[in-house]
Parts: C-alpha cells; structure tokens; sequence
C-alpha cells in the first residue's frame, strides 16, 4: 500500500495543507499591516464595522476582512486536525502533542489579532506598545508554523519518537537567533510603513538621527542582526551537512536551508535598495516562513534519525532509520 494512502500518510498531508493555509494567512496578515487597512473593520470585533459582511466596502475593508475569513478558517482546520489526531495516533504519541500545541497557538494567534484590533494597534499608531505587540504576535506565529510542520512531519513516521538530543546546540541557538531576526523585522517593517524613505541615503539619515521616531533607530538593528544570524545559520548547516553522518532526508533539508539562507539575504537586500516595496515585503516575509519551517523539519529529520557517529576505530555507523526493515532496532550507546 502506498504510504499516501495510509491513515498516517492522508493526516500528514493534511497537516502540511493546514501549514499551507496559515502561510497564506501570515502573508495576507502582512498586506493588512503594509497596506494601511488595519482599521479597514474600526475598531470592531469580531464584527467588522457592527456587521457580519460588510456591505459596499472599501478595498481597505475588502483586505481586512479576507484575513479575518481566512484567520477563522485555518482555526477551525486546525481544530478538525487536532480531533483527527487524537482519533488516530495513541495516548503519549508526540504527533498529539505537536497537534495540541499547533491548535493553542492558533488560539493565541486569534487573540492577539483580536488585541490589535481592539487596542487600535492599527493604522498610524506608531507606539512602543504596537511595536512590542508585533514583535509577540510574529514570535506566536513561528511557533505556531513550526508546531504544524511537526505534526506533518512526525506523523510520517509515529513509531519513531524524536530524539532532541540528535540536534546540536549551535543548531538550537541558530534557531533563537532566526526568532530574534524575524522580531527585529517586524519592527522594521512596521517602520518602514509608517516612515517610508524617499531614498536609501535619507533612509540611513532617519535610522542615526536622534529626532527620528525610535521605530527607525530601531530599523538598523534588523540587516545587522539579519547578515549575523544568516552567517551563523549557513556555517553551522553547512559543517551539519559535510561532515555529519546523517540521513538522506536530513542532508536535502539542510541543503534547503542553504539555498533559503542565500535567498532571505538577497530579498532583504533587494527590499532595502528599493525601499521596502508592498509586494517585496511579502516575498522577504514568505522566504522567512520557509526558511524556518526548512529549519524545524531539518532538526527534526536529526532528531528522529538514530544513527550515531561512526567509531574512532574506522567501524561503520549504524544505517539511517530508512534504511532498516522490519522492526525498529534499538542502536547500541557510543562507547
């Protein structure tokens, strides 16, 4: 039977199709702030302008709204997925837990939209509490796209649990500092939206002028912050993915990392040359998205993965989970 077909095989799919939905809502999320429509709906919620639809509305309204709808889909998909799983995978299986955590994170991510809209984070306000709120709601988002890509990902494999001690700590702390980058941007972007520049030299005067709004001398903190944490990401991929005894999967989920490394750097490049565009803001935030998600199921696919290093002796290492038939077997400790 082809594994697609198997219950585990449909659940998994499904969990990457509700992956799918919620990037496109992070993204539309990123159009509302860009595009000035935060306040498309006033100050209403969960009703937009004291209605249920919105009758001859703005574009504005019409930007607002679609990402409510698509808000409250992608909720109510992750709660059918997380029945689903505890219907189909056994008490204490870590594809419950990923499950349960993806659904809680979307509840929060509910509420903090809520909050935005309710303590009129939207529009021009260009305080230190909507700054701070969006640095929460973006670091609330990774986590729930990576709670997400666990249950897709560990669901292909339900009898193999993840071992976190097989994901080297400079893996662990590149993945902090991805976090620490993406909250940094949030700020940034909301400068940038706020303070457009007419130019990149007057952009830079904004960022190291003490009469500036501090959302712009705050900005100079993301490209800086970007470059180190990229630098640090590829070297510690790359060292992972020469010269570590890993599996197949693990290695082409690395070599992603690389490749979106490379990409991210060039798009945050390319957004601070032309001035950070509506359209490239979204491809430098949709790069950050995968990106990420390449990173949690790269230390994932090392987590789950039960070969060892091979010995000083010159003997073999264990083959990867792939590669063994049957039976899971347990490997021997390293001496």
């Amino acid at each position: 039977m082809a594994f697609d077909n198997h219950p585990s095989g449909r659940f998994s799919a499904a969990a990457f199709g509700v992956l799918g939905l919620n990037i496109f809502v992070v993204v539309w999320g990123a159009l509302v702030r860009a595009s000035g429509s935060g306040a498309g709906c006033g100050d209403h919620w969960p009703l937009c302008n004291g209605v249920v639809v919105p009758q001859a509305p703005a574009i504005q309204t019409i930007i607002e709204f679609t990402h409510r709808v698509t808000s409250g889909l992608a909720l109510a998909a992750a709660v059918a997925l997380c029945i689903w799983c505890f219907r189909a995978f056994p008490p204490k299986s870590q594809v419950r837990l990923a499950a349960v955590l993806s659904t809680a994170f979307l509840f929060a991510e509910a509420l903090l939209g809520a909050g935005l809209v309710l303590l009129r984070y939207v529009g021009a306000n260009a305080s230190a509490g909507r700054a701070a709120y969006l640095s929460a709601h973006l670091t609330n988002t990774l986590l729930l796209l990576a709670s997400l890509a666990a249950t897709g990902w560990l669901a292909r494999k339900p009898g193999l649990p993840a071992r976190w001690r097989g994901v080297p700590v400079l893996l662990r702390i590149a993945g902090v500092a991805i976090i620490l980058v993406s909250a940094t941007g949030a700020i940034a972007a909301l400068g940038d939206t706020l303070f457009p520049a007419q130019s990149l030299a007057s952009g830079w005067k904004q960022d190291f002028s003490a009469a500036s709004n501090f959302l712009l001398r705050l900005r100079v903190f993301h490209p800086v912050l970007a470059i180190a944490a990229g630098i640090f990401l590829g070297i510690v991929t790359l060292r992972i993915v020469r010269r570590e005894r890993i599996t197949r999967h693990a290695r082409n989920f690395g070599v992603a990392v690389l490749l979106l490394v490379a990409l991210q750097l060039w798009a945050g490049a390319m957004n601070l040359g032309m001035l950070a565009p509506v359209w490239m803001q979204l491809v430098h935030l949709l790069l950050a998205d995968l990106l990420w998600i390449a990173l949690v199921l790269f230390c994932l696919e090392l987590a789950q993965s039960t070969e060892l290093p091979a010995k000083r002796q010159g003997r073999p290492a264990a083959p990867p989970p792939e590669k063994i038939s049957g039976k899971r077997t347990s490997v021997p400790a390293h001496q």
